[in-house]
């Protein structure tokens, strides 16, 4: 199965909605903490649900089981934690959530995973679908939109 991820930051919309349609996206799944905020800008939770419907025919889902703690988001941003220490913190939250039970590898088929940063590098979209991979015997294959 294969499944993308991509960043709104530093894109265009054009950019951005073109990246989707030509990589044949079925679903976003949202996996950013703040999704309603006005520095989402065109990708603002309603904003984008609607973009992405009317314009692409994909559907959009706010995939609360893969966000951060906010807490952990928010030491990370100031400094007080280590990027290290906040992916071992995030992917410790994924497995207390028993994400990998929760969810359907088949939501994951044709998705995109959607995030704020630029690139995965440092990006808990990233962490999230290496996670998942690993525990469904990597059924995925993972490809990063830039």
């Amino acid at each position: 199965m294969r499944v993308k991820t991509i960043g709104f930051t530093q894109k265009s919309a054009e950019r951005f909605f073109t990246l989707l349609k030509a990589a044949e996206i079925k679903t976003v799944l949202d996996v950013r903490l703040n999704n309603t905020s006005q520095l989402a800008g065109f990708s603002k939770k309603p904003d984008l649900e609607f973009f992405l419907s009317k314009l692409l025919d994909i559907n959009y889902v706010d995939l609360r089981e893969l966000t951060p703690e906010r807490d952990h988001l928010k030491r990370y941003q100031s400094g007080d934690l280590s990027w290290d220490d906040y992916a071992s913190a995030y992917i410790e939250v994924l497995a207390k959530r028993r994400v990998e039970s929760n969810l359907d590898v088949i939501l994951f088929d044709g998705a995109c995973l959607l995030c704020s940063e630029h690139t995965p590098d440092r990006c808990h979209r990233r962490l999230a679908v290496e996670y998942l991979n690993s525990r469904w015997s990597n059924r995925l294959t993972i490809q990063h939109l830039l």
